[in-house]
């Protein structure tokens, strides 16, 4: 627009200067510098607009674009998100590359590193996401994508991306996972989680040799329960003892409701014989517990069955039978104590 008016201006001006009798003549010299500059600051005012355009864009776009010198170790550019981001001056990044380093989430630094030195190899990497702390201490999720920027051999090594942040993807993603594979009820994991787990724990110790128990308990006489204080305080019962299941178990080891009152747990790593002292603390921690209802007060009883792994072992499923088997003996033999199978 402002071009236009000054060629605009321009053509007025030497449509006023010029005598009639010059008409159809090249313009005398003054005229052509005149015009020269016009034209000059027509293109300023151009170069000016589309810098404008150029920094609203970049400003309106939520992700970091950068630029790096592979050989000096240096960020060249980064755009104005960056600040959003990572919550810290521009200037501090381009004066030293450890600045962006340094905010990688520690255990991501790795990984990190090491997939922006596949650029060198592959040209481009499309698939990194890492983790970053902010400014202000905030877990922060990256999908940065990076190319190879290099125009001929021996020119200098330029890596140019595009950091985007993800963190509400991510935690949607986190919270279908979650949703996926948890019971609603307990907030332990729900059936077809607990048997992926447990599979996984299975094939691992058949791979290594290593030791894996697995553990079926029963919430003794529990339909009374439901039908002396209802289904709501029966749902209060299932919950603690969930609870008391992620008190006990181990780091490491599976715990899950696999069905309306029964709960199972695999143990990693552990054989049989240390397996039935992590459930005899269990059945101490829900003997432990007190309930009521109105003025009753009544305590809860669970049936465990037990096994550890052997060589005969060919699926999970053969556990899975012995410990439901000796589960049942513990209900047939009095209920409220753990039967090994």
């Amino acid at each position: 627009m402002a071009a236009r008016l000054i060629n605009e201006n321009c053509s007025v001006l030497m449509a006023k200067n010029l005598p009639p009798s010059l008409s159809g003549t090249p313009p005398p010299e003054a005229a052509q510098t005149l015009l020269a500059l016009l034209h000059a600051q027509g293109e300023v005012a151009r170069l000016s607009e589309r810098e404008q355009l150029y920094s609203s864009l970049l400003d309106s776009v939520n992700a970091v674009l950068w630029a790096f010198d592979w050989e000096t170790r240096q960020v060249l550019y980064v755009s104005p998100a960056y600040e959003r981001i990572f919550g810290r001056p521009a200037s501090l990044v381009l004066a030293d590359y450890n600045e962006w380093r340094d905010s990688i989430y520690p255990d991501d630094l790795e990984f990190a590193e090491r997939s922006l030195a596949q650029v060198l190899l592959k040209g481009a990497v499309e698939d990194r996401e890492y983790r970053i702390l902010n400014a202000s201490g905030q877990v922060r999720w990256l999908s940065d994508k990076c190319y190879i920027n290099q125009q001929s051999e021996g020119d200098r090594v330029i890596i140019v991306g595009i950091a985007e942040d993800i963190t509400e993807k991510k935690q949607l993603e986190g919270e279908l996972q979650r949703l996926a594979t948890t019971d609603v009820l307990t907030q332990s994991s729900n059936r077809r989680h607990f048997f992926e787990c447990a599979q996984q724990a299975f094939d691992s110790a058949r791979e290594d040799g290593t030791p894996l128990a697995f553990l079926l308990l029963d919430i003794d006489d529990f339909k009374r329960i439901n039908d002396s204080y209802g289904h709501q305080e029966g749902d209060q019962v299932l919950q603690r003892i969930a609870d008391s299941g992620k008190a006990v178990l181990r780091r490491g080891d599976q715990f899950g409701r696999i069905g309306g009152e029964e709960f199972a747990a695999v143990f990693p790593g552990c054989t049989a014989q240390v397996a039935e002292q992590i459930a005899e603390r269990l059945q101490r921690e829900i003997q432990r517990q007190g309930f009521s209802h109105g003025d009753e007060a009544y305590s809860v009883t669970v049936s465990q069955g037990l096994t550890g792994l052997t060589d005969e072992d060919e699926s999970l499923d053969s556990l899975f039978a012995r410990a439901d088997a000796a589960m049942y003996r513990a209900k047939r033999q009095g209920k409220n104590q753990i039967v090994r199978g």
